[in-house]
C-alpha cells in the first residue's frame, strides 16, 4: 500500500469532507470547549445541585449515551453519514435547551439534558469517521481523520479558554456560555447537513461481510486499555500531583495545555510519518510507547516534591506522543478492518469501547492510585503493554482486504 509522505493541505481539507464541513467541526468543537469542561459548575451553581449528584447525572448521562450506538450503526449502514453527523449535533442542542429551561433543584431535567448531551458525544465520532471513510481512501484516509482530531482539540481548547475568560461574570456567564453553545451546534448542524455526503450500498454485499466482527475482537477489548491514556493528563496527573505529590495547581494546567498543543499541532504530521508501517504495528508501537511513559511516570514520582513534578512533566510529553500515535492509528485501522456495507456497525462497536474506557478509567485511576505509584504506573503500564502485544500478535491474518469500490458509491453536493 502506498504511504503518504507529505501533507497538502487541499487535499487534506478535500479528504476531509470539504470547507464548509470543516468549518462545521470547527464550530462544533468551540460550542463543546465552552460547555463541557464546566457542566458540573452549571450545575452546581446555576441549578444548585450538590456536587455529587450533579456528577453522578454527569456519569449516567455518558453511559446511557452508548444505548444508541447500535442504532447508529444501522442508520450509517444504511447509507446515511452527513445526516447522522448533523443529527449528533442537533441531539446535544435539545441537551442544551433542557439545560436552560431546568429549574434550580430539579435533577431529573438535568439528567435528561447529560443524556441528550451524551448521546451527541458518543455519536458524533463513528458518524464523522464514516463521513470521512467515504470520502477519503488510503492514507489519505489516516490523515484526514487525524486533521479532523487536531481541528476538534483546537476548537475545545479554544472554547475552554474563552469560558474560562468569562467564568468571572457567575452564574449569568454559565448561563449564556450555555446559551451560544447550544448556537454553536445548531450552526454545526446545518453546515455538517449542508455537504449532503451519503453512502449507497450496492447489491453485492455478501462477501467478506462475516468476517469484521471476528477480526475486531482483540482490537476492541484493547482499545479498552489504551483509552486511558485519554485520561491520564485529566484525571491521574492532577490527582498524583496535588494530592499526593502536593504540588501548585500550575503543573496539571501546564501539562494539560502541553497535551493540547502538541495535539493539534503534531497529530496530522505524526500520522503521515507513521503512514510507513502497517497500522496494526502503528498501534502495537503506541501501546509501548505509552507503557514507556507510564513506566517514566513511577520513576518520577518517586523523586519526592522537589524534582518530581518537572520530571512528571517532562515524561507527560512522552505520553501525549503515544496518544497521538494511537488516535492517528486505531479509527483508521477500524475502518481497513470493516467491509464497507458494515462500516457503521464496526464503528459503532470501536466507540462502545471507547466509550466504556473512557467511563471506567476515572474509577479505576482514583481506586489504584491511593495504593501508591506502583499500583497505579505499574498496573497501567502492564495492562497496556499486554494489550499492545494482543495487537501485535494478532497479526494482519487476512485482514488486508481488496478494495471493492463498487460495494458503496458516495455523493456529496459541496
Amino acid at each position: 500500500m502506498a504511504t503518504t509522505t507529505m501533507i497538502r493541505p487541499r487535499a487534506l481539507l478535500r479528504a476531509s469532507g470539504g470547507p464548509r464541513y470543516a468549518v462545521a467541526l470547527a464550530v462544533d468543537a468551540l460550542g463543546t470547549g465552552l460547555l463541557r469542561p464546566f457542566l458540573l459548575l452549571y450545575g452546581v451553581t446555576v441549578l444548585r445541585l450538590s456536587a455529587p449528584v450533579t456528577g453522578t447525572a454527569m456519569a449516567v448521562g455518558a453511559v446511557a449515551g452508548l444505548v444508541c450506538m447500535p442504532a447508529v450503526g444501522r442508520w450509517l449502514d444504511r447509507g446515511a453519514r452527513s445526516t447522522v453527523v448533523a443529527a449528533s449535533m442537533l441531539v446535544r442542542v435539545l441537551g442544551v435547551a433542557l439545560l436552560l429551561t431546568t429549574p434550580a433543584g430539579h435533577v431529573w431535567p438535568f439528567a435528561a439534558a447529560a443524556l441528550f448531551l451524551g448521546i451527541g458525544n458518543q455519536a458524533w465520532p463513528a458518524a464523522h469517521a464514516a463521513l470521512v471513510a467515504t470520502v477519503a481512501h488510503g492514507r489519505e484516509r489516516d490523515a484526514a481523520l487525524a486533521a479532523g482530531r487536531s481541528l476538534r482539540n483546537a476548537g475545545l481548547g479554544a472554547g475552554g479558554l474563552l469560558a474560562t475568560a468569562c467564568l468571572t461574570a457567575g452564574t449569568t456567564a454559565l448561563q449564556a456560555l450555555a446559551g451560544v453553545t447550544g448556537l454553536a451546534y445548531l450552526a454545526a448542524a446545518a453546515l455538517a447537513w449542508s455537504v449532503h455526503v451519503h453512502a449507497h450500498p450496492a447489491a453485492d454485499t455478501a462477501e467478506d461481510e462475516d468476517e469484521p466482527t471476528l477480526r475486531m475482537r482483540t482490537l476492541l477489548a484493547a482499545n479498552v486499555i489504551y483509552v486511558f491514556c485519554l485520561n491520564v493528563t485529566e484525571v491521574a496527573l492532577p490527582l498524583v500531583l496535588v494530592t499526593q505529590m502536593h504540588a501548585s495547581p500550575v503543573w496539571p494546567a501546564a501539562i494539560f495545555v502541553t497535551n493540547t498543543v502538541m495535539v493539534v499541532t503534531l497529530q496530522v504530521p505524526v500520522t503521515v510519518l507513521m503512514s510507513r508501517f502497517p497500522r496494526r504495528s502503528v498501534l502495537a508501537i503506541a501501546g509501548v510507547v505509552v507503557t514507556a511513559s507510564y513506566l517514566g511516570f513511577l520513576a518520577a514520582t518517586s523523586l519526592g516534591p522537589g524534582w518530581g513534578p518537572p520530571a512528571v512533566a517532562a515524561v507527560s510529553v512522552l505520553c501525549t506522543l503515544g496518544e497521538i500515535i494511537y488516535a492517528g492509528s486505531a479509527t483508521a485501522l477500524v475502518t481497513t478492518l470493516a467491509p464497507a456495507p458494515v462500516l457503521g456497525r464496526a464503528l459503532t462497536r470501536f466507540q462502545l469501547s471507547t466509550g466504556f474506557g473512557l467511563a471506567v478509567s476515572p474509577a479505576v485511576i482514583t481506586a489504584l492510585a491511593p495504593h501508591g505509584p506502583a499500583a497505579l504506573w505499574g498496573g497501567l503500564a502492564a495492562a497496556t503493554l499486554l494489550s499492545a502485544s494482543a495487537v501485535a500478535t494478532e497479526g494482519d491474518r487476512g485482514t488486508r482486504r481488496r478494495r471493492v469500490p463498487s460495494r458503496f458509491r458516495w455523493s456529496a453536493r459541496q
